[in-house]
């Protein structure tokens, strides 16, 4: 079964004239928001979504409640923040939404991406340090972000990859770290350089991937800034199929790249439109588009934000969970998670919400 799996090559889905894959089925019933807070609490913005090894328990990682002000056509990356607050931003529901464990108060600054991996331990990325405007109003916040934290399910620290505080490189740093995942054998795979998107951005800023040992022993790294294969802008989300392949949301570049192990590039796929967040279950691969034609500068004119479900067989893109809001800024899902039924996890930046998506039977 596994050998018969096929990428279509980037003749076909990696044209500039793609048509937008738009108008196809929704099989999904919608509930928002999803999941019950504690009284008196409130989201604060996710994109962090995983399911745990039970199949059916979700797992968030949003950033402390915090709801600020965003001024137009600023970045929720500098304002949406944990700096500050005591709230505990790793939580864990059951199926019905109960939320039955959290931890993780005072660690983190902008958690980004939250990853179970195949012995249940639980792996938080922090995308960023705290910046001046934290700073000042959180002098203690300096020595925080830019890691990678292994955590036991009950919450202990196991591992922490990257120096807490410090942008910059392997093998002591990392630099604006957004996604992990592991493989079969434990290697580490880390997605770094968050701000390559952005308006000004060039050959300084990183675009790569970086591999560590299962005891985070660095490996090598592989990409930087630009468009080319193997080149990153924002790979803002990293998952692997079931052939032990890389799937990374080249979000600035409007397409998904896919590598080995090696970094050898494979494919391009640019048919799940502008991908923010990739879950892989069952040799499907759902996609979130938080953003195509929804930021002040209407990035990826004519596609239409939401969750695109495909095939890894084929990359047929078959459905797609469209975005209720028809805002400016960020919308609908920019992480994601599939438990064992189907059902969609969707976390929302701008909404700042989390949200279930119910497959119909």
């Amino acid at each position: 079964m596994l050998a018969a799996m096929t990428l279509c090559g980037a003749s076909a889905y990696g044209e500039s004239d793609l048509q937008p894959t738009n108008d196809l089925p929704n099989p999904y019933k919608t509930v928002a928001p999803w999941g019950d807070l504690p009284p008196g609490s409130t989201w604060g913005a996710l994109n962090a979504v995983a399911i745990d090894n039970d199949g059916e328990s979700v797992w968030v990682a949003n950033r402390c409640g915090a709801n600020p002000d965003i001024p137009p056509g600023e970045s929720p990356f500098t304002y949406d923040s944990c700096a500050g607050s005591t709230v505990a931003p790793i939580m864990k529901f059951d199926t019905s939404g109960k939320l039955i464990k959290s931890f993780g108060s005072g660690l983190f600054i902008f958690p980004h991406k939250i990853y179970v991996d195949a012995d249940g331990n639980l792996w938080v990325v922090d995308a960023r340090s705290a910046n001046d405007r934290e700073r000042k109003a959180n002098p203690h916040e300096k020595a925080k972000g830019h890691v990678v934290v292994k955590f036991s399910p009950d919450g202990e620290v196991l591992l922490t990859i990257g120096t807490p505080g410090v942008a910059g490189n392997p093998p002591l740093s990392l630099n604006e770290p957004t996604s992990v995942v592991t493989a079969a054998n434990g290697d580490i795979f880390i997605a770094e350089g968050h701000s390559g998107q952005y308006e000004g951005a060039g050959p300084d800023n990183v675009g790569r991937i970086s591999k560590f040992t299962k005891d985070g022993k660095f490996i090598k790294s592989s990409g930087r800034w630009g468009s080319a294969p193997g080149e990153f802008k924002t790979p803002h989300d990293i998952a692997m199929d079931s052939q032990g392949r890389l799937y990374v949301a080249d979000r600035g570049n409007m397409r998904i790249q896919i590598l080995d192990l090696d970094f050898a590039f494979i494919d391009e796929w640019a048919q799940f439109s502008r991908p923010s967040g990739i879950y892989i279950r069952d040799d499907m691969i759902y996609v979130a588009d938080s953003e195509s034609n929804g930021l002040p500068f209407a990035v990826h004119p004519g596609w239409k934000r939401g969750i695109r479900i495909g095939s890894l067989k084929n990359g047929q893109v078959r459905y797609r969970i469209p975005d209720p809001l028809e805002m400016k800024g960020t919308s609908a899902a920019e992480g994601l998670a599939v438990d064992a039924k189907g059902n969609v996890y969707g976390g929302e930046v701008g909404p700042r919400q989390l949200v279930k998506h119910f497959k119909s039977r």
